[in-house]
């Protein structure tokens, strides 16, 4: 079984990596990938074909919470 590509955003420097963790789950492997504006247009496209601000919730307990909205506004 080949390992799970993962996405994160490091916390120094803001870059959004794309590649595969170390057996821990906290360490990427040797070949992440800078991927950071592919995903910060792809999200632009994924918001303007959704219609509409697309909303981020998380569960609360039973209650469903609004975290976050995510629009996009071109100029």
């Amino acid at each position: 079984m080949s390992k799970k590509l993962k996405i994160g955003c490091s916390p120094l420097t803001g870059t959004i990596y794309a590649g595969t963790l170390l057996k821990g789950g906290k360490i990427w492997a040797a070949n992440k990938q800078d991927v950071t504006m592919d995903v910060l247009l792809a999200t632009i496209e994924h918001v303007q074909n959704f219609g509409k601000p697309v909303e981020i919730y998380r569960m609360d307990g039973k209650k469903k919470v609004l975290d976050y909205t995510i629009t996009v506004k071109k100029h």
